[in-house]
């Protein structure tokens, strides 16, 4: 692989789009990209957006992704495999191109964690540098009990007014399995926090064109299904309102 794009293109990507700016309305008729890679929950999430209306399909056609309106990055279990899946499939250069071409993007759990610089998990790991920050495990000393992987239903602490939580409520549930979480270097790009144990996490970010959650939407039931339809949403040029929800009593 010749690595002189990637970084190439990951260090000019700030310079591109203004932040939480989304492009002009596009072909409608194209599909959402959800890229395989052999690692996420594909069908699922494919799933999801079609019970919410919008096309979506399974690829790992590189020149499908790139044309794709809209791209979904997901990933489960190890980060070092989901990052040599990426490379094994020519797939890393991709991500790249649809990141500095302003294309939504969509991380889902270890899809989210690549997108950093580095993860500590069996040992330093490269991501894709596309987000500044290390990607950490878990403190057992700090979880008043709980338990390592975080599993289940968390709630979600709105940090930032974006269109990506149109109709969520503050302190909506949504469901987790992870042990490591993102530390972004810039604290601006986290988008929300959910609490475990004494410890607050970055459960989502936002930067530019990338939306990114730790937590599994085609796994959350109906809010997981309203954030992938404001995804939708975006990625077919609608400008959305930011309306949260008062939470539930």
């Amino acid at each position: 692989m010749n690595r002189a794009l990637p970084f190439a293109v990951a260090a000019h990507l700030r310079h591109l789009f203004p932040v939480a700016s989304f492009p002009a309305p596009r072909n409608n008729a194209r599909m959402i990209a959800i890229i395989d890679y052999g690692m996420g929950n594909l069908r699922s999430v494919q799933k999801g957006f079609e019970k919410m209306g919008y096309a979506a399909e399974v690829t790992r056609d590189a020149k499908r992704i790139e044309a794709a309106p809209g791209v979904v990055l997901p990933g489960v279990g190890a980060f070092a495999a989901c990052m040599n899946g990426l490379a094994e499939c020519g797939l890393t250069d991709t991500v790249y191109r649809v990141v500095a071409n302003g294309t939504p993007l969509l991380g889902i759990c270890v899809g989210m964690q690549i997108l950093f610089t580095e993860s500590v998990e069996f040992g330093r790991v490269r991501g894709l540098d596309i987000l500044k920050g290390q990607v950490v495990r878990f403190d057992p000393t700090q979880l008043d009990g709980g338990k390592i992987p975080h599993m289940g239903w968390n709630q979600l602490h709105l940090k930032r007014r974006l269109p990506h939580f149109d109709g969520i409520a503050e302190g909506s549930a949504v469901y987790f399995v992870h042990s490591y979480y993102p530390v972004p270097d810039d604290p601006a790009i986290i988008a929300t926090t959910t609490d475990y144990g004494q410890m607050e996490f970055a459960s989502s970010v936002q930067w530019r064109n990338i939306f990114a959650t730790q937590f599994h939407p085609e796994k959350s039931q109906s809010i997981g299904l309203r954030i992938l339809s404001n995804f939708g949403r975006l990625v077919q040029g609608e400008a959305l309102a930011y309306q949260s929800l008062a939470p539930n009593p």
